[in-house]
């Protein structure tokens, strides 16, 4: 039995390990894409043995495979997953949430890579392709490990090929792959590789169609007073108005969920451009690594304490992944309940104790969280203080925006925490005169 030989029977038995990998990927990502408003078609699979096979002995000749292990590290693409975009321009968007919820293994490869070559065959027909090719970027992944539960950690050690590409280059590239590089029937003819090219053409141009209908739709979502129809067309506006914000390295700056704060816009009454836009515009002001959409919605809680209800009651359903995570239960939830109600109370009279001490020149409008610049700048809490708010105030931020619920007894030591940070700023506040 040669190396190949050995390396699918290895294969056929981790088949499973292989598709069950892929398939928690996949997930992963239309969990997050959806929830970013990102038309897409998100699939996943295990290479399959036929294929493997065929790929695998093609290889042998140039690549003299001596063990199973040289054939495990020559094909990589074992585990799959292929993101079909509706629209080329979101790709940007793609890329964040891959580098945000995956390790990445290598550089993303992308295509076309410059400069393009022709395949052989049509070399050697005269041939000469007029268009770039396949248009795509593919990542090679590894699955965290903390976002799996317990039976899923095996996961981790999986090696992943994501692939991103428009849903007309994905079409494309199955119709040319199989006929050029699989041909059952013989090599292509020259007018056969000229068709292909020529319907790449039309790809490329269907691509630059469904770019002008991107633009087109914005242009219509953009109109004050029209309602948000889906947390699609929130997401298409957001990510026109807040573009600036997204251009810079750091992947936490992205969407984030936009369906929730549609879901929180619509109950609030403010599911309109005209109503969202001063909100988009204090972004600059009270930029602190988290999305776009967690920013936004902390500015609606941050204007009317009431909507912490309404928030909490809309944010469950679309914050759980059970097939990724095991959320802990606490067997005194409902205690955890009661103290995150104390605890949010308290940061509700932090924020109120702040815009009191703030000049009115420098005040935050109130719908924005005061930053923790704006605190220090204050000079009533000593160095010490300034690093246990900032450290509250990230903690706030999990129990508002995270999955998890922490344990009653974490809640209420950050309560107690931020009482005495409330205390401090009122003994050192200056006495207004009377």
């Amino acid at each position: 039995m040669d190396a190949i030989d050995q390396f699918l029977t290895r294969y056929q038995k981790e088949y499973d390990f292989y598709d069950q990998a892929a398939r928690i990927a996949a997930q992963s990502m239309e969990q997050a894409i959806q929830s970013a408003g990102i038309r897409a078609i998100v699939t996943s699979r295990a290479k399959s043995i036929s294929r493997l096979e065929e790929k695998a002995r093609k290889r042998a000749a140039a690549k003299r495979y001596e063990s199973v292990d040289d054939v495990f590290r020559d094909i990589i693409d074992l585990a799959g997953v292929r993101i079909a975009l509706y629209f080329p321009a979101d790709k940007d968007q793609v890329d964040k949430i891959v580098t945000q919820r995956f390790s990445l293994a290598s550089n993303p490869k992308r295509f076309p890579e410059p400069p393009v070559v022709d395949e052989p065959a049509a070399q050697l027909l005269g041939y000469k392709k007029r268009f770039s090719g396949y248009s795509a970027t593919h990542y090679r992944v590894h699955l965290h490990e903390a976002s799996l539960n317990d039976g899923q950690k095996r996961y981790a050690q999986a090696l992943i090929e994501i692939q991103v590409a428009s849903v007309l280059m994905h079409a494309w590239a199955e119709v040319e792959h199989d006929l050029v590089y699989k041909p059952q029937q013989g090599a292509l003819s020259e007018d056969e590789y000229a068709i292909l090219d020529a319907i790449n053409g039309l790809v490329i141009s269907g691509e630059i169609s469904l770019e002008q209908l991107q633009r087109a739709a914005k242009k219509r979502i953009a109109e004050a007073g029209r309602e948000f129809s889906s947390h699609f067309d929130l997401a298409d506006y957001l990510l026109d108005k807040a573009r600036p914000l997204l251009t810079t390295p750091d992947p936490d700056q992205s969407l984030g969920r936009v369906n929730v704060l549609y879901k929180l816009l619509l109950e609030v009454h403010k599911a309109t451009p005209g109503e969202l836009d001063p909100y988009i515009a204090a972004l600059n002001a009270d930029f602190e690594s988290r999305s776009l959409s967690d920013q936004i919605i902390d500015q609606l809680l941050a204007e009317d304490a009431k909507r912490y209800e309404i928030y909490d009651r809309i944010k469950v359903p679309n914050l759980g992944e059970p097939e990724l995570t095991l959320a802990p239960t606490h067997a005194d939830a409902g205690a955890a309940q009661a103290a995150m109600g104390r605890f949010l109370e308290q940061w509700i009279r932090f924020e109120r104790e702040i815009r009191s001490a703030t000049s009115k020149e420098r005040r935050p409008k109130p719908w924005l969280v005061p930053p923790t610049k704006l605190v220090s700048d204050l000079g009533l809490l000593d160095k010490e203080l300034i690093f246990e708010l900032d450290r509250i105030r990230r903690f706030r931020n999990n129990l508002v925006h995270g999955i998890e619920v922490p344990a009653s007894a974490d809640i209420d030591d950050a309560t107690k925490t931020l009482k005495s940070i409330i205390a401090n700023l009122r003994r050192k506040r200056p006495k207004k005169p009377r």
